[in-house]
């Protein structure tokens, strides 16, 4: 997005603001699925985890995508923004049985990580098709905070529990047809999601009746100049290949799904702030911002880089700032970064903004969340009023003491 577009939607909006360009999802998701375009039954389901903007959400329901949702919450969020329940596919951990049941009305694909949720449901549902999320046992993913597939992970039903995943289902006569797993977020390493694969695919051969294999997602995306990334190109052609031999093993063809939440919002998003204070001590000097980690708190909970620039001063002399935030904890967004030269009212913009950002963001030290806005052919929309007063007080009861 172009500096004088971004400074005019600070102008217009005010600041802390941030801003999606859907032309950029647009690419993402051609890109995924032209990588994949040798597979005969491709779904990609959007993880709305990511961004839940109801708005974003519809233009990925334009795109002809589906959903891939973790709670009962953003499944009724898929719903109002048009997808049918076909397209939602619901990914729980942890949840109770009472909410699967209300998801399982709603008639979305649902996918069980849990032996005793699983024959639970099946006890009472045994006519209802169900997906299994499996732990490959695979360490996969940038951080140990993003990494979902091994031994000591709380997500999925262990490989090695797949002759309990069949008792089960022989004894309830419940119906699976989709196998699912996610590694972790930041894959680098190709190698090691097709040995993901090869498990997987040896999963859905102990079952006969599965018509799809979800394999998540977790591709990195570039946050630096000349950043790595996951080769979403070679993975197509190496994982299409393989997954199309799969298929005349298995005897018919089965859909490939992925459920990729920052690999298409992430680098489509940006985060204008404004600039406080310039605080000189006597070791470093701070850019102290009008916001905080109940905006952006990515750096602070997995160490996420942001890269940072001055768009009110785009030639001014370079200069070291640590970029903090106005929380009443450490909340530091990149320290001893080279900025061009700050002062106090300029507005910095973050990268990579797009996925678990605003998702994220609390009303800690009861600030209000900001706003959000869409640039959707050329024009800018605001997709989310900023937060007030009115707003941190909505749900609260004030009691006469």
């Amino acid at each position: 997005m172009e500096r004088n577009l971004l400074l005019s939607l600070v102008k217009k909006y005010d600041s802390p603001l941030y801003v999606y360009d859907a032309k950029t999802i647009e690419t993402q998701y051609k890109r995924i699925t032209n990588a994949f375009s040798s597979v005969k039954k491709l779904k990609i389901n959007y993880a709305v985890k990511a961004l839940s903007n109801v708005s974003i959400l519809k233009l990925f329901k334009q795109l002809n995508s589906g959903i891939d949702t973790v709670s009962i919450q953003e499944v009724q969020l898929g719903l109002k923004a048009g997808f049918n329940p076909k397209d939602i596919i619901y990914t729980p951990n942890g949840v109770s049985l009472e909410e699967i049941e209300q998801v399982a009305e709603l008639g979305v694909h649902i996918n069980i990580d849990n032996l005793s949720i699983l024959e639970q449901f099946g006890q009472k549902y045994p006519k209802t098709p169900i997906c299994i999320r499996i732990n490959p046992h695979v360490m996969a993913g940038g951080h140990h905070k993003i990494s979902v597939g091994h031994i000591d992970s709380k997500f999925g039903i262990s490989i090695h529990q797949v002759p309990h995943i069949k008792r089960i289902v022989e004894n309830t006569g419940m119906h699976i047809n989709g196998i699912h797993m996610h590694t972790g977020s930041d894959i680098l390493d190709i190698d090691t999601f097709l040995r993901a694969t090869d498990i997987l695919l040896n999963t859905v051969k102990e079952f006969k009746t599965i018509d799809f294999v979800d394999f998540g997602s977790g591709f990195k995306v570039p946050y630096k100049e000349n950043d790595i990334e996951t080769n979403i190109e070679e993975l197509g052609e190496r994982l299409g290949a393989r997954f199309n031999e799969f298929c005349e093993e298995y005897g018919r063809e089965l859909t490939l799904m992925f459920e990729p939440g920052k690999f298409l919002v992430s680098n489509a998003g940006k985060f204008l702030v404004s600039v406080n204070v310039i605080k000189q001590t006597t070791s470093t000097v701070f850019a102290g911002i009008d916001s905080g980690f109940n905006h952006l708190i990515r750096p602070m909970m997995y160490e996420s880089y942001h890269h940072i620039t001055n768009i009110s001063n785009p030639n001014g002399r370079e200069r070291y700032y640590t970029v903090v935030g106005y929380i009443c904890e450490t909340d530091t967004f990149g320290s001893n970064r080279r900025i061009n030269e700050i002062t106090e009212g300029d507005i910095l913009c973050f990268d990579n903004a797009g996925a678990y950002c605003y998702s994220m963001a609390s009303n800690y030290n009861s600030r209000f969340r900001p706003a959000e806005v869409l640039i959707y052919n050329g024009k800018d929309y605001l997709i989310r009023e900023r937060e007030n007063f009115d707003d941190i007080l909505r749900n609260q009861k004030i009691i006469d003491l």
